[in-house]
Formats: structure tokens, sequence, C-alpha cells
């Protein structure tokens, strides 16, 4: 699988010949890794990165007697993201079709969420499906499109990956429970500790700049799970959807809701893992065979 698509690498090309004199020990080496990091993970982010511009640029400047509805506004606004990153070759085929299938992951879940009254949007515009505006759906592909991009920029292993019926096995439970612990039992922690059994052995493996490094996975979704955590308090405060306590004014979203994300998580890496298998670290692009560890 190429690491990047045909733009990523010229822009890969350049950054390489920019930094091809930087030193390779000591502390200016850890600073230009950290920065090469950050910028990889900013770059991955795009497509979630525009959607939130675009939100709360809707909540701050659009005018509410617009002849166009805010909601159908911001689906048309999102197609048009998701054009951009196809033409301007930011995505792959086979990531579109992982995004696509978030789509309907996503928005089956978001009509029964909001039938239950887990949280609302605003009404008005005709894009939508129920109470459900069709953009709602570019918001978990935004999701799809980071874990797509961050498993190509980063060079991603994994040692100790579970099989990969069991890890489907577990994104079923969980999509299920997301929907049954409303008229039955709530199994989230029972999902928690198999999940922590499942992948507790598992290390990512990242190649950043000259060094591989690597962390223990269930951390790295604890973090994607904060990360998305704090775009939820921005959707929010955009009033993209609310929670039932944000009816009578914005709060910050309960960290409890990380548990959720968390487990949302392990849909979206399996979801990904099926159209690209967790390969082995080393033997392959940009492998080193000498990993140093960043957390565990």
């Amino acid at each position: 699988m190429a690491r990047f698509t045909s733009l990523e690498q010229r822009i890969d090309d350049v950054a390489g010949r920019l930094l091809e004199r930087a030193p390779a020990h000591g502390l200016r080496a850890g600073l230009v890794e950290f920065l090469v990091f950050g910028l990889k993970q900013a770059w991955a982010c795009v497509f979630g990165a525009l959607m939130l511009v675009v939100i709360l640029a809707a909540r701050l400047w659009y005018p509410d007697d617009a002849l166009l509805a805010r909601n159908d506004a911001l689906v048309i606004a999102a197609v048009a993201i998701q054009i951009f990153m196809v033409l301007a070759r930011l995505e792959t085929g086979r990531e579109l079709l992982v995004i696509l299938a978030f789509h309907v992951v996503g928005t089956g879940m978001e009509l029964f969420k909001t039938s239950v009254g887990s949280w609302s949007y605003a009404s008005g515009g005709v894009l939508h499906i129920g109470p459900v505006p069709l953009y709602t759906g570019f918001m978990y592909a935004a999701v799809g499109s980071y874990m797509c991009r961050v498993y190509r920029l980063f060079d991603l292993r994994f040692s100790r990956y579970p099989r990969i019926w069991l890890t489907v096995v577990a994104a079923v439970a969980i999509y299920v429970n997301f929907f049954t612990h409303h008229y039955a039992y709530d199994f989230r922690y029972v999902l928690l500790v198999f999940v922590a059994v499942l992948w507790g052995r598992t290390w990512m493996h990242f190649r950043v700049f000259r060094r591989t490094l690597r962390m223990p996975l269930l951390v790295a979704f604890l973090l994607v799970a904060l990360f998305i955590w704090f775009a939820e308090n921005i959707g929010t405060f955009a009033g993209a959807w609310v929670y039932p306590n944000q009816e009578h004014g914005w709060e910050l979203v309960s960290i409890a809701k990380l548990l959720s994300w968390f487990l949302l998580m392990i849909i979206s890496v399996v979801m990904v893992t099926l159209a690209y298998p967790p390969r082995p670290p080393g033997g392959g692009e940009g492998a080193e065979p000498v990993s140093r560890e960043v957390a565990g």
C-alpha cells in the first residue's frame, strides 16, 4: 500500500529536502520530530478541521433569514469538502469507500439516538432524513478520513494485534449496545473490559520522520477519543447539535461521554482494518528495526 497520495508525495519530497540537514540526535532532533508529528496529525485531520471551520462559521456569520437554510448550507459545504478531498488527491478510492461506510453506520445511529432524545438538531431545510440533517454523516466521515489518513501518513504497524474476527465481534457488540442499552442492560463496562483484554498487549508502531516510535494501542485509542471529545464541545458550542442539558444554554459536554467515544473508536478502527489489514512492524517501507516507547 502506498504511504502517500500523489499530492502528499510531492509535499513529502519538499519537506524531506527542507529537513535533510536536520540533526539526527540531541534536543534539536527531538524538536524536529515533535514538529513533524504535529504537522502530520494536522494534515490527517484536514477533513474534520474543515468541517469544524464550516460549522463555526455558520454559527457566527450565517444569517438566520437566509433563503437557503443553515442545515442545507452545511450539507452543501460538506459535500464540497468531500469533492475537494478527492479531486485534490488527498484521499484514495479505497479510503472513500471506507468513509461511505462511516456515513451509513453513523446515520443509522443518528436516526435512532435522536428518536430516543439522546441529542437533537435544529430544524429547517430539506436535506435531512427525519430529524437528522444530512451533514451529520460527514461528521462520522471526518473520523473515518482521519483514521485512514493517519494509517498512511505514519506508516502504522502493529505488534500482537488480535485476530480480526474477534475485533469484528467486539465492534458489532459495541454498535448493538449503543441501541439496546436504552431498553435493556447497558453492557458498556463489560465491553470495555473485553476491549482491554483484546487489545491490551497490542503496540502501535508509527514512523514520524527518521524514527519509528511505539505506544500501547489502548493509549492511542484514548488520545483520539479525547481529541474527538474536544471537537464535540466545539460542535455543540456552535449549535451543530445539542444534548438535553444544553437546551437552555451551552455547557461543557460531560466527560462521561469520553467512554462512548472510546468505544466508538473501536468500531472505527475495525472498519478501517477491514480495508487496510494491520501490518506487523519491520520489513516494509520506512520500517526501522528498533522502536522507542512513547508511553506504557
